[in-house]
């Protein structure tokens, strides 16, 4: 199973965008977790590695540069979500889906 990581500000828009995407991948039968947490959880959590990406939400891209060399120290794909796939539309999700493929092929 792959997972991904949703990083936000609250993690309140970022946990509902997660969840319909993992529904998503779910109900097209593709083994892909996704779920969400806050930027301030998130340099611990890179660090961790438990995740095969990173994605940080277009509220949060001033933190960009500082996540993505966390990230690559350790050695993990990150990507910052655009406005069009930060909306828990079936477009929104399409979009995010979109996102998560091309990162994680």
């Amino acid at each position: 199973m792959k997972k991904v990581l949703v990083l936000c500000n609250a993690g309140m828009s970022s946990s509902l965008i997660a969840k319909k995407t993992y529904d998503y991948f779910k109900e097209n039968n593709k083994d892909i977790e996704v779920t969400a947490t806050t930027v301030m959880d998130g340099g611990n959590v890179i660090k961790n590695g438990d995740y095969d990406l990173y994605l940080l939400s277009p509220q949060m891209r001033m933190n960009f540069k500082k996540f993505e060399s966390l990230a690559k120290e350790n050695n993990k794909k990150i990507d910052q979500i655009p406005f069009n796939a930060y909306a828990p539309t079936k477009s929104g999700v399409e979009n995010m889906v979109k996102l998560i493929m091309k990162n994680l092929n």
